[in-house]
């Protein structure tokens, strides 16, 4: 099996790469996170990344675009719907097209880890794009790790973030506060 694994992030590619070499796995990561805003985060994940990549001696390839202006074109006429009409399917799809032309077999994602994610939408999206492309999709489960990960994460000194990517999830991030602003009488 030869395996392209799109990696968003280095503390969410830890447990990934650990438990797929507990069974033996190698995987390759492949950075394409256009989504990423503003470009100082895109910067700080993609850096971080690259050293812990080089720390844990996994093969890493980057493809390199910064898409604030695309990304949110696309975004902003579907809001609520943007991570899986969007932004899944476009970085997934890259990833695909990138395996399919570089003699990959098989493609998964550190998506999969995130409790924060929409796990059932991503599985959907890699099925139709296994079958779009005849590669193997593997699937895993990497969200049993999530504490584990983190935690090594942490102990690494690894970057991290606090929120998903785009700055529309930076928004959702303070929603709750910006509410409760609201509220206060000044």
């Amino acid at each position: 099996m030869k395996l392209l694994m799109h990696a968003c992030c280095a503390p969410c590619s830890v447990y990934c790469i650990d438990s797929l070499r507990a069974e033996g796995i190698e995987p390759t990561l492949f950075w394409y996170n256009p989504n990423i805003h503003p470009y100082q985060e895109y910067k700080a994940r993609r850096d971080c990344l690259k050293e812990y990549a080089k720390s844990v001696n996994v093969k890493l390839i980057i493809d390199e675009e910064y898409g604030l202006i695309k990304h949110c074109r696309h975004a902003v006429n579907d809001l609520e719907g943007r991570c899986v009409n969007y932004c899944y399917p476009h970085r997934l799809d890259r990833l695909v097209r990138y395996a399919a032309t570089h003699d990959y077999d098989t493609f998964s994602t550190t998506l999969l880890y995130s409790p924060y994610q929409k796990h059932d939408e991503i599985i959907n999206i890699c099925k139709k794009l296994s079958a779009l492309s005849d590669l193997d999709f593997l699937y895993r489960d990497f969200r049993v790790g999530y504490r584990e990960g983190q935690a090594k994460a942490r102990t690494a000194g690894l970057y991290m973030q606090k929120y998903c990517g785009c700055i529309f999830s930076e928004a959702d991030r303070y929603a709750k506060q910006i509410a409760r602003d609201k509220k206060l009488e000044w």
